[in-house]
């Protein structure tokens, strides 16, 4: 089944606030990533204490690594 995946924004521009985005998979929540202007970081589901956090230029190197390439349509 598809990921269900969530976005609040109140604005087109990360400013001072996160872009929060919920990913759930078959209705249960996997967590939730949080977009900033410095990086990206990762909240999994049940866990209010730690975030996995990656700046901009390592996620790029992680997703030229690890990304599946698929064609830009």
């Amino acid at each position: 089944m598809a990921h269900e995946v969530t976005l609040d924004i109140s604005t087109k521009f990360v400013l001072h606030k996160d872009v929060q985005i919920e990913v759930k998979k078959d209705g249960k929540k996997l967590g939730t990533a949080l977009v900033s202007k410095g990086n990206m970081e990762w909240l999994p589901s049940g866990n209010s204490v730690n975030k996995k956090r990656l700046s901009w230029e390592k996620f790029a190197a992680l997703m030229e690594e690890h990304g599946k390439d698929v064609k830009v349509v």
